[in-house]
């Protein structure tokens, strides 16, 4: 299945997971940040429930995530926040760290695209 074959509350929820996974947080740890039950917070990362404007709020805030990272993760302000958090995971990074973070970096994106064809 590929991104356009997903619901917004899907695409939503995928985010929201991926986000969670980012923070090295478990759904029980989310839900109890977030003040949501553990149910509703895995129906949300599934795209099986809408969420309400106030629980959005609560999750961005214990993901301690912007929410447009969360909606609209192309728009080209995002794209720059991305940018910046890269720069900063790197700032410190040796030549030879650079190096190999790159060719993780590459290995990855091409393993994605194969994935993404496939699909």
């Amino acid at each position: 299945m590929t991104e356009h074959d997903l619901t917004e509350s899907q695409l939503i929820g995928s985010r929201i997971r991926d986000a969670r996974i980012n923070r090295r947080m478990s759904q029980a740890d989310l839900a109890a940040k977030a003040n949501i039950s553990l149910p509703h917070i895995s129906n949300i990362e599934k795209g099986k429930t809408s969420m309400k404007l106030e629980t959005f709020i609560r999750i961005i805030e214990a993901l301690q995530v912007s929410a447009d990272s969360l909606l609209r993760p192309d728009v080209p302000e995002v794209r720059s926040l991305y940018q910046s958090e890269f720069d900063e995971l790197l700032a410190d990074c040796s030549p030879k760290e650079l190096d190999s973070i790159l060719k993780i970096v590459r290995e990855l994106k091409s393993t994605m695209s194969r994935r993404d064809d496939n699909t």
